[in-house]
């Protein structure tokens, strides 16, 4: 029988998203992500025919997904896309205004991304649901597993396949799937030995107004105002810049330095990581237009921010587009 790309796409569309997200998590890019989804539904279309229908049309593209997503990260320098927090100690001194571009950084996922999937949790056996997987702590750890490892966590853990199964898609045998997901685990809980705390988006009439907040001392470059909002232990990271800051204290000295170098800002609500999540827009004048400056991810501990993460130019205006947001603007 012969397929059309009508048959072909009402049958493997409704998976594009979570084809999507697993790449995310496999690569750190929300760009990438998009560029090896196009490709494995390219692959998949060119060999529909030969499918024919035999097993799942889901695990099928999984595995040429997860297949792609391991020959880009065998083609690259470094597999890894990470924090600044991860790479190194805590700075307390001022950046010197060269941004580590040789460096690629973990990149925001817009939640946009993750509207029209099928199924958040498609498995009983999952142990992660993907308002889990996308958060940027979880997505930062992913990406210190080794390729292999990586595939075979998420798809055994989220996808929620058995390591016969994982076994099957990726080669080789069983019982190296069962290794490499045993360490993967173990690298897991290192980083989360109570476990992945729990979701908490961002609803409660509390953590509104600390949002609203947020904005308001960001807009009024109100420091006191922004520190008050920080834990006392919060981190503070802004890739590609390689400097980041722990603690309140350190924190408040360098947006009372950064602040300085601005006229103004606008802070536009968005959502990445399933956490809150805004477009900052800066402008030097009160005549000139505004311009992209950052996309901020948050991550909200009861009434308190307890990390903030600023993708910033020359990351964050490419981000931008992936938000839907321009990158110049004569009115917010």
């Amino acid at each position: 029988m012969k397929y059309t790309s009508q048959a072909f796409e009402k049958l493997a569309e409704p998976l594009r998203q979570e084809l999507k997200r697993h790449c995310y998590s496999m690569l750190g890019s929300v760009h990438e992500a998009e560029d090896l989804v196009q490709e494995t539904f390219l692959r998949a279309w060119r060999s529909f025919d030969g499918f024919e229908g035999r097993g799942s049309l889901r695990a099928w593209l999984y595995q040429i997904a997860t297949n792609a997503c391991l020959n880009a990260l065998a083609a690259r320098k470094n597999a890894q896309r990470l924090l600044p927090d991860q790479r190194a100690p805590a700075s307390t001194r001022m950046p010197d205004g060269k941004p580590s571009t040789e460096i690629t950084w973990l990149e925001p996922y817009p939640d946009s991304n993750l509207q029209g999937m099928v199924d958040d949790t498609p498995d009983p056996a999952a142990r992660y649901a993907s308002a889990e997987v996308v958060r940027l702590a979880f997505a930062a750890v992913i990406q210190q597993l080794p390729p292999r490892q990586r595939a075979a966590l998420l798809l055994c853990d989220v996808v929620g396949w058995s390591a016969v199964e994982t076994a099957a898609l990726l080669g080789g045998s069983t019982a190296s799937i069962n290794s490499a997901l045993q360490r993967a685990r173990e690298t897991l809980a290192k980083r989360f030995p109570q476990g992945l705390p729990p979701a908490a988006p961002a609803t409660t009439s509390v953590q509104q107004a600390l949002l609203h907040r947020y904005v308001q001392a960001w807009e009024g470059m109100d420091l006191a105002s922004f520190v008050a909002l920080l834990k006392e232990d919060a981190h503070y990271t802004m890739p590609p810049v390689s400097q980041w800051y722990a603690g309140r204290q350190a924190i408040g000295a360098f947006f009372e330095w950064a602040w300085k170098a601005y006229g103004s800002f606008r802070l536009i609500p968005t959502a990445a990581n399933r956490q809150p999540a805004f477009a900052a827009y800066s402008r030097a004048g009160a005549q000139a237009p505004w311009m992209a400056h950052s996309i901020h991810v948050l991550t909200l501990e009861e009434d308190r921010i307890a990390a903030l993460t600023l993708f910033v130019k020359p990351t964050g205006p490419q981000l931008f587009q992936a938000f839907g947001l321009p990158l110049t603007s004569t009115s917010l």
